[in-house]
């Protein structure tokens, strides 16, 4: 493994330790919903703290989505 760590960061050294337990795939489907479910949860924080920075309201919202974005 030590091969491998100088090249891939700490989430897949953690990842491949999981997957060299071979899970059932039912239980692989999970692990990917529970970190997909993760990440999407980060990535909510991550834009209410940008909202919250720029005050950001509801009506900004509507006018980006009818905004016409052609190139």
């Amino acid at each position: 493994m030590q091969v491998f760590e100088k090249s891939l960061s700490n989430v897949q050294i953690e990842l491949l330790r999981l997957y060299a337990n071979d899970v059932k795939d039912e239980q692989l489907e999970e692990i990917k919903l529970l970190l997909a479910k993760y990440f999407a949860q980060k990535a909510t924080e991550a834009m209410d703290e940008i909202w919250e920075e720029k005050n950001l309201s509801e009506q900004d919202m509507i006018n980006w989505s009818n905004e016409h974005n052609r190139r």
